[in-house]
């Protein structure tokens, strides 16, 4: 017998969780102890440490993979600073900013529009000169103090509107009479400065710090520490600990995925009443995150891209009389679909082109193997199981509308 939607919200709420602060699994939560960073915390607060003096200090830049903990440690050691600026009445102002966010860093007059709201300004999102949203900053900010800009993901930030808005951050301090501003650019691109104009490189003059990505054992550490503030006594033992860790360490020591596939285990647990974590939901919750991450990646590709991935799809779903996959029959299919689509087909060559593409993104494999005197051909095998498989083409037969 199915329960009514109420009934099963209403046992959800009655059921004891498993979490205490599911936060503490997720990027906001910023950590007291952070494990494995003592030596980049103690860098980044030497650094900073002169605005407590009224002295400008060096813009800085961190650098590492994603999930080296970049991010944690430069708020938690500017957390502390605020605390003791408070405490000291220095007039110290930290502003942290994530250009991936669309809202906030997709032109230059929406980050600075950002910055001088963060001053207390209103600032319309659309309709002045970037000039005069300049100047609304630049009145906002001039008084005796220190101002401490991050630049979190600062690579994306000059992706989309080149490396101009640098300089002309680091040029306003010419300008300013009384506060003084320092950068600090969070990247996962260590080769991300070579990139930027040589005046822009100049007028930085910053220092740098490069996170390290981390091992199994000290992911280990990681997920203990944040296991024991997220979960009740008991939910969580060593050996899923160890298996969580040693999963993430095979990513290049990413500890954001670590906490990712802790929190959707706990969340899988949950699901099936049990009141503790075990083994199997670290495997099924890996699965989970992967297939999310395959589907969101998916979503944003052009037409023709998920046509020809539409194409391989089917042709895995279906069969082929062909013993292998081939360039050829995913072209053939590729041309029935565009006309079901009301697509104009590509040419064989840009299809292969946009094979090519969805293998560097890791949705299919191909490899080119010799036919002998038929020449040679490119076998396609796709990265995704059956239950995916079925996920994206319902998504894609949506955005063709076949």
């Amino acid at each position: 017998m199915q329960i009514s939607l109420q009934q099963l919200f209403e046992n959800y709420l009655n059921k004891k969780s498993i979490f205490v602060n599911k936060e503490a699994l997720t990027i906001k939560y910023t950590p007291y102890d952070i494990p494995h960073r003592d030596k980049e915390i103690n860098l980044c607060a030497q650094i900073l440490a002169p605005s407590l003096r009224m002295e400008r200090p060096s813009n800085l830049f961190i650098y590492g993979k994603t999930g080296t903990g970049k991010t944690v440690t430069i708020k938690h050691v500017c957390n502390e600073l605020e605390k003791v600026a408070q405490d000291k009445k220095i007039p110290l102002k930290v502003i942290y900013l994530n250009c991936k966010m669309r809202k906030v860093a997709d032109t230059e007059y929406r980050l600075v529009a950002q910055l001088a709201r963060e001053m207390g300004v209103d600032v319309p999102s659309t309709g002045l000169p970037t000039d005069e949203v300049y100047n609304l900053f630049y009145n906002a900010i001039d008084n005796e103090m220190i101002i401490l800009i991050i630049l979190d993901e600062i690579d994306q930030l000059i992706k989309k509107t080149g490396d101009e808005i640098l300089y002309n951050l680091t040029r306003i301090n010419s300008e300013l009479k009384k506060a003084q501003i320092s950068i600090i650019g969070i990247s996962n691109d260590v080769t991300f400065k070579s990139n930027l104009d040589p005046r822009v490189k100049s007028s930085l003059n910053e220092e740098e710090i490069i996170f390290p990505p981390y091992d199994a054992l000290q992911l280990k550490d990681i997920l203990d520490s944040r296991s024991k503030v997220a979960f009740v006594n008991g939910a969580v033992n060593d050996s899923v600990i160890a298996k969580c860790a040693a999963f993430a360490a095979r990513e290049h020591g990413d500890a954001r995925k670590a906490l990712d596939l802790l929190r959707v285990a706990g969340e899988l647990a949950e699901r099936e009443n049990c009141e503790t974590i075990l083994e199997r939901h670290i495997d099924e919750a890996d699965e989970k995150i992967e297939t999310d991450q395959v589907i969101e990646l998916i979503k944003g590709l052009p037409k023709q891209s998920l046509t020809v991935l539409y194409s391989i799809l089917s042709m895995d779903k279906i069969g082929s009389e062909d013993s292998e996959n081939h360039t050829g029959l995913v072209y053939n299919i590729y041309k029935n679909i565009c006309l079901k689509a009301g697509l104009k087909n590509l040419t064989q060559r840009r299809v292969s082109d946009l094979i090519n593409e969805l293998d560097m993104m890791g949705v299919i494999s191909t490899k080119v193997v010799s036919k002998g005197r038929y020449g040679r051909t490119k076998i396609i095998e796709l990265n995704i199981n059956k239950e995916t498989n079925e996920k994206l083409s319902k998504i894609i037969e949506e955005n063709l509308n076949i």
